[in-house]
C-alpha cells in the first residue's frame, strides 16, 4: 500500500512542478483568472464523457454533500490556482515552487487544531526544517528581511496560496463515499463556477489577457496533469497514508519545479535556493519516518474514493 501512495504521490508533485513553469511561460499570454478558468473548462471537457454514469449513480451522495463539496473545489481548485499564478507575476517559478513545501506545515497545524491530531517528534523537526527553508526562499536568501516584513508581494500571495490547500486537504477527511471520477468531476465543476466571479473582476479591471497559441497549450496541460491526474493521484494518496503523510510529499514539489525552472526557464539557481531544497528535503525524509512509525494512527481522510 505505501508503494502504491509514494508513486502517486511522486507522479502528483512531478506535475505540480510542471505547474509552477506553466504558470510562469503563461505570463503575457493569457492571464491569471482566465487561465484558472480555461483550466476548469478544458477539465470538465475531457470528464464529462467518462463521468456520466458515476456521477448518475453518486447523485443522492452528492446532494447531500454539496455545500461540503462546493467548498472544497473553491478552496482548493479555485482559490489555490488562482492565487498560484497570480502570484506567478510577482516572482520567479524556483521561488513559488519551494515556498509550497510550506502546504505539509499548514496541515500538521490545521490537523491539531481542528482535528486533535498529534505530530510526531520527527515530522515536528521535518517541520523546522521545511520552515527555515520556506524563510530562506520568501526572504531571497537574507531571513534578516523577514524582521522588517520585506517581502516580495508575489512571494506573498503565494504563502496565501499555500494556506488554502493546506485548508482543502484538511477537509479533505470529510468527503463523501464517491468514485473518483465523480469525485473529480464535481470538485472541478464547483472551481470553474467559483472562478466565474474573478474572471469577470479581472475583465472589469482591464486585466483580461485572452490566449494566444502558447496560452491555450498551458491550459491544456494545467487541465490534464496538474488537474485531474495529480487531483485524483492526492486524493488517493490522502487515503492510503493520511493527510498528514501524503502531504509532506508536498516538499517534493520544489524540487520538480526548482529543475524544470532552471532547466526550461533559464532562471538563476542561487545559493540560498540549494540550502532551502536540501533542508525541505530532509524534513520530508524525517517527517515521513515518523510517519511511518506512527501509521497505526487515525488516517486523514474518512471515507475513500470507489474504484
Amino acid at each position: 500500500m505505501n508503494n502504491k501512495a509514494y508513486l502517486l504521490l511522486l507522479m502528483t508533485t512531478l506535475f505540480w512542478g510542471g505547474n509552477a513553469v506553466a504558470g510562469k511561460l503563461a505570463v503575457g499570454h493569457v492571464s491569471p483568472f482566465m487561465l484558472t478558468t480555461m483550466r476548469w473548462v478544458l477539465a470538465l471537457m475531457v470528464l464529462a464523457p467518462f463521468a456520466w454514469r458515476p456521477l448518475r449513480r453518486d447523485w443522492p451522495a452528492i446532494r447531500a454533500n454539496l455545500p461540503l463539496l462546493a467548498a472544497l473545489g473553491c478552496v482548493g481548485f479555485t482559490l489555490f490556482n488562482a492565487t498560484f499564478y497570480s502570484a506567478l507575476q510577482y516572482t520567479a517559478a524556483v521561488n513559488v515552487s519551494i515556498e509550497q513545501a510550506a502546504i505539509p506545515m499548514v496541515i500538521i497545524v490545521l490537523n491539531f487544531l481542528l482535528f486533535g491530531v498529534r505530530a510526531k517528534w520527527l515530522q515536528l523537526v521535518g517541520f523546522a526544517l521545511s520552515l527555515v527553508g520556506i524563510a530562506l526562499t520568501a526572504s531571497h536568501g537574507d531571513l534578516s528581511r523577514l524582521a522588517e516584513l520585506d517581502i516580495n508581494f508575489g512571494d506573498m500571495l503565494m504563502l496565501l496560496a499555500v494556506l488554502f490547500y493546506g485548508i482543502y486537504t484538511v477537509f479533505l477527511r470529510f468527503k463523501p463515499d464517491l468514485h473518483w471520477l465523480s469525485m473529480i468531476t464535481v470538485l472541478a465543476s464547483s472551481a470553474f463556477v467559483a472562478t466565474l466571479p474573478f474572471l469577470a473582476w479581472e475583465y472589469t479591471r482591464g486585466n483580461m489577457v485572452p490566449p494566444d497559441g502558447r496560452g491555450w497549450a498551458i491550459a491544456a496541460y494545467t487541465a490534464l496533469f496538474p488537474s485531474i491526474l495529480a487531483q485524483v493521484f492526492y486524493i488517493r494518496g490522502n487515503e492510503l497514508i493520511g493527510g498528514n503523510r501524503a502531504g509532506l510529499f508536498v516538499n517534493l514539489v520544489p524540487i520538480f519545479g526548482t529543475l524544470l525552472s532552471v532547466l526550461l526557464l533559464g532562471e538563476d539557481f542561487r545559493l540560498y535556493h540549494a540550502v532551502a531544497i536540501a533542508l525541505v528535503f530532509c524534513g520530508i525524509a524525517l517527517a515521513e519516518h515518523g510517519g511511518r512509525k506512527a501509521a497505526g494512527s487515525v488516517p486523514s481522510v474518512r471515507a475513500p474514493i470507489k474504484d
